[in-house]
């Protein structure tokens, strides 16, 4: 269903008010954005909360409705505020700009974390200076600095921990430094950097699950095994210390051709569902809020980015995990449009659910992030 054609609206109004609200001095770049084109559930629509945004990628909402985001090769990180209420950003804020892959936000006791490559900064008191952004300090600079894989997605745990992953160094390797492939998870103040799980090639998204508390997150999949293999993955871990195979064995029963050859894939953690292969599954939150019908509560949305080296693109989309118990019993396809006849004029990388229950998407292709609402 295409909301806007059934309901009568025409595109050019739902993006007006972010035509004139920016406080970063551009009237807001909608060039190539076609809103139109997405298809969702009976009920659903989709608009423009924010535009004019290069980049934009992490989310994470602070106490006051701030909604912070994070961008990977631009070097900035924004906040956006909706002062009326109605669903649209008014008023975009730089934070901070000049850094090295801030892809990772994250927002805690009213400061703001920010994750570059080799360290996590972070902004106190945020909410009540965003027109004079303070100077940010430094939690923790011990990651390693390599760029590959190393942008960051970070949020804090009901352990009141903050997680930090930090990808392979490469397409497959099997790295000597532990930190590489893993979840790392340290106090607020940067001290006790521990390493919570291994295996893990990159994640771009986890989060924990409303009832359990425990850590779902998505994974993505090695390259240069074909079209059709290997899945990028949705992966539980219930508790520190495991192991999810990256990289010896990849989706449920795949070995390595080069690091799986002796190995058996039954000693890993295999993942709690595999996904669509090369689909770049990044940002996963639980559906925790109250907007959306209750066969949405506790189900996994995920942002999948894209495949950039498959015959057939695939991806570009918004998808749905369904769980039952401990069990991921379906995926499905909740959002799509954003690529069409093989040419994608967007990509989505985070999915956030927001206090009023609709859910934000960040797109980093078209600089933008949209809202999911609603309505019976």
């Amino acid at each position: 269903m295409r909301n806007y054609r059934d309901k009568g609206y025409f595109i050019i109004l739902s993006l007006l008010p972010a035509l004139i609200s920016f406080s970063c001095g551009a009237a807001g770049n909608l060039e190539g954005i076609r809103l139109e084109t997405i298809d969702l559930p009976e009920g659903f629509t989709i608009e423009l909360f924010a535009g004019d945004l290069p980049g934009a990628r992490s989310l994470n909402q602070g106490e006051k409705g701030t909604v912070f985001v994070g961008t990977r090769d631009q070097g900035n990180v924004y906040a956006l505020v909706d002062k009326d209420g109605d669903g649209r950003s008014d008023r975009t804020y730089l934070i901070a700009e000049g850094l090295n892959s801030p892809n990772g936000v994250a927002f805690r006791d009213g400061d703001l974390y920010v994750a570059e490559i080799s360290r996590v900064l972070r902004f106190p008191g945020i909410e009540s200076r965003l027109d004079n952004p303070p100077e940010a300090e430094i939690v923790n600079d011990s990651f390693p600095d390599d760029g590959r894989h190393g942008w960051k997605f970070i949020r804090f745990g009901p352990d009141g921990l903050l997680y930090v992953p930090v990808g392979a160094p490469c397409n497959v390797c099997d790295s000597s430094d532990a930190r590489f492939a893993s979840i790392m998870r340290m106090k607020p103040d940067g001290s006790d950097l521990e390493i919570f799980a291994r295996g893990i090639r990159n994640t771009v998204g986890f989060d924990w699950h409303p009832e359990t508390k425990v850590l779902w997150f998505t994974e993505n999949g090695r390259d240069w095994m074909g079209d059709t293999r290997p899945p990028d993955e949705l992966n539980r871990a219930p508790q520190k210390g495991l192991h999810f195979g990256f990289p010896y064995c990849h989706g449920n029963d795949i070995p390595d051709p080069l690091h799986g050859k002796e190995d058996s894939c039954g000693k890993y953690v295999p993942p709690a569902r595999e996904l669509g292969p090369h689909v770049a599954a990044l940002g996963m939150p639980f559906y925790d809020g109250t907007m959306f019908p209750e066969e949405y509560r506790n189900q996994v949305f995920i942002a999948e980015h894209g495949s950039w080296n498959r015959t057939e693109p695939i991806g570009y989309r918004i998808t749905l995990v369904r769980l039952k118990g401990k069990q991921a019993v379906s995926y499905e396809v909740f959002a799509e449009g954003w690529l069409r006849d093989g040419d994608a004029w967007g990509r989505p990388v985070d999915v956030m659910v927001i206090a009023d229950g609709s859910l934000l998407v960040s797109d980093d292709r078209a600089g933008a992030v949209y809202r999911i609402s609603y309505r019976q």
